[in-house]
């Protein structure tokens, strides 16, 4: 057995679902579409994708070392329907991936176990791991290395695996033979476009951040802009609509990490008990999440979008006591909610 096939062998005894292997240069086309990305102002208020971009767009930049980029799967596959919440509309929805712990902290850890694997496993072998938090563009390097491709919606896909995983990259000074990179299987389907309630999806396979509900409730600053707000529903944190209706979710996997399944108080909050939430409240309730990181403020921000879209005046209150919050966006959504619903 080749060193190769026991690394992937470790891979999957430590719970990743699959592995692939590219060389740091694999993604020529790379830097012409980050640019042009760029150029069109599509990343928003994300600037850290502008910053580094020669880095994330070379891996071999990032680190000149690196002669092979190990990319892994990690699945998180819901057991229910992300679609369902969206019709219950005094409840909140939330993405799959952060209704339980944070993945960057699972995979990233799974990951170094593997790695330091495969440094026993060979003199002088260097490693980096790398979990969605450096300039590391993961979805074309995982398509690079055969773990699947980016479909319409610009996600990865997967003939074994659907599109609820994660990616994880270890990159190494060790040469290890690469895989055969995927081809597009999407076919003539566009069910992730029709589906997309803000239009984010300019053509197939291109992405406007500025309109995507995960970037607008997750990394936009400030208030929205009107015309979106009313197609944002009930989505508060993320999105999961274009993953969701994907034909090729029939072969997905069950997820085997418990720390991945949905707590029972974060698969449809009701909006009123998210309302109310001070900054120690709202801290405490997200220990160890993703949302975490948004903010008290943010959240409740997404929150009073989500109420002045239930058509429930019966939450009327819940809005209104936020009409003089500190935070402009906050202010400005309550009263937005209260409009709507008045």
């Amino acid at each position: 057995m080749s060193l190769k096939d026991k690394l992937q062998a470790q891979a999957l005894a430590e719970g990743f679902a699959k592995m692939g292997v590219c060389r740091p240069d694999a993604i020529p086309q790379a830097p012409e579409r980050l640019k042009a990305y760029v150029d069109d102002g599509r990343h928003g208020q994300m600037g850290w994708m502008a910053e580094r971009m020669t880095w994330r767009a070379n891996p071999a930049a990032l680190w000149p070392e690196a002669r092979s980029v190990i990319m892994l799967a990690e699945v998180y596959t819901p057991d229910q329907d992300p679609l369902e919440i969206l019709t219950h509309r005094d409840s909140a929805a939330i993405s799959v991936y952060a209704q339980n712990k944070d993945y960057h902290d699972l995979v990233k850890k799974r990951l170094k176990r593997v790695g330091r694997w495969l440094i026993e496993q060979a003199e002088d072998v260097e490693i980096k791991v790398f979990v969605d938090t450096a300039p590391v563009m993961e979805k074309p390097l995982a398509a690079a290395a055969g773990l699947g491709w980016q479909g319409k919606h610009t996600n990865l896909l997967s003939r074994d695996l659907g599109n609820w995983f994660f990616l994880g990259a270890i990159f190494t000074t060790l040469e290890l033979d690469p895989d055969i990179a995927q081809t597009d299987n999407c076919g003539s389907c566009t069910a992730c476009l029709d589906i997309c309630p803000t239009s984010a999806f300019p053509a197939p396979f291109q992405l406007d951040a500025r309109r995507c509900i995960s970037y607008l409730t997750i990394e936009h600053k400030g208030p929205v802009a009107e015309d979106l707000r009313e197609r944002m529903g009930n989505h508060i944190y993320g999105c999961d609509d274009c993953l969701a209706v994907c034909p090729w979710n029939k072969f997905a996997q069950d997820a085997t990490e418990m720390r991945y399944a949905a707590r029972d108080e974060l698969r449809a909050p009701k909006l009123a008990d998210l309302a109310g939430l001070d900054d120690a409240e709202f801290r405490l309730k997200f220990s160890g999440s993703p949302i975490k990181r948004i903010g008290r403020d943010r959240f409740i921000r997404n929150v009073l979008y989500a109420i002045g879209n239930s058509g429930n005046p019966a939450l009327v209150a819940h809005a209104q006591q936020h009409l003089n919050d500190p935070d402009v966006a906050v202010a400005d959504a309550a009263r937005w909610a209260v409009e709507r619903l008045s």
